[in-house]
This record gives structure tokens, sequence and C-alpha cells, in this order.
């Protein structure tokens, strides 16, 4: 008997995983464990509740740069809670994610 792990995961069910911590973040906190790009392993508090976030700064200087970027689909931008910073993580290092 074989187990179904995220490492036989299509693209679909990254994408379906993405979008679902999307919508948890966007209605309160949660910690995300995930394996940074060096390796190591991170737990972050964070969140997506625009409640829980800081006033946007206007820089009319980054305005055209923030629009030119594309948005990516395998990370996730979030605020970090802790550090009370923006961050981010790539989907498929994310090892749990606890609300």
């Amino acid at each position: 008997m074989m187990l179904y792990t995220s490492e036989h995961w299509v693209q679909d069910d990254w994408d379906n995983f993405k979008s679902t911590i999307e919508v948890l973040l966007k209605s309160s906190e949660a910690t995300v464990n995930f394996i940074k790009k060096d390796g190591s392993e991170r737990t972050m508090r964070c969140t997506l509740n625009s409640d829980l976030l800081p006033l946007p700064k206007v820089d009319e200087s980054q305005l055209a740069v923030r629009a030119e970027r594309k948005k990516s689909d395998t990370a996730l931008v979030v605020y970090d809670l802790d550090v009370q910073g923006w961050r981010s993580f790539t989907i498929n290092s994310v090892k749990y994610v606890k609300a």
C-alpha cells in the first residue's frame, strides 16, 4: 500500500494547497513551517488578514516596479507577525501549517 504524500502531488494539488493557505491567512494568522532556499528550516507566524497588516506606505517611485512584477505561481508573500515585515516562502517547501 502506497501513501499519498506531497511527493506525489501534481501542479493542481500545489495550486489548491496555495489557495487554501491564502484563504486561511486572509481570515486569521497561522504558523507555517517550511524549508528555506538555503536548506535550513524556518517556522513563521504570519498572516494576510487586513486587520493585522500595517498601513501601506506609498512610495510613488516603486509603483511602476510593483505593477510590472509578475505574481509567482510557486511562492506566497505573507506578513511575518514576529519581525513585522513582508516575507515569502515557496509553497512546495511547506512542511506544515498550524492555525
